[in-house]
């Protein structure tokens, strides 16, 4: 499933100018987030990054994934991480713990070997 929340970024562009404008991320994950905005940013640049409930986390852009219809696309990612409640919480969402998406990962491939198993043994019946 897919993410999407409206944003407000702040920081400076490519060309150096500062900005504060809304912004669009996609991808929504606990690290960080694709945005799109009507900027060129300098990959390596801290943002600061604003929910709608106001709360503002700093955000490094780590890649320039695409233009989708002009628009420029960013990976960013949370500076602060394991240490920051508010990154955490960041977009209202409890994202599954590494450990259980590591455990259902598992069960969803023990699954698909057991039927894979069953439909070749009654292909052969």
């Amino acid at each position: 499933m897919a993410l999407n929340a409206p944003i407000g970024l702040s920081g400076e562009d490519r060309q150096k100018c500062s900005f504060t404008v809304p912004a669009k991320a996609t991808n929504l994950n606990r690290y960080g987030a694709a945005i799109q905005l009507n900027r060129e940013l300098l990959v390596g640049s801290i943002v600061v990054v604003r929910n709608k409930s106001g709360t503002q986390v700093s955000a490094r852009v780590v890649a320039q994934l695409a233009a989708l219809q002009g628009v420029p696309t960013y990976a960013i990612e949370f500076a602060a991480q394991d240490d920051d409640d508010q990154a955490k919480a960041f977009w209202g969402i409890t994202f599954p713990s590494v450990e259980s998406r590591g455990a259902t990962a598992e069960a969803a491939e023990q699954s698909g070997t057991i039927r894979r198993r069953r439909g070749s043994a009654s292909l052969q019946d």
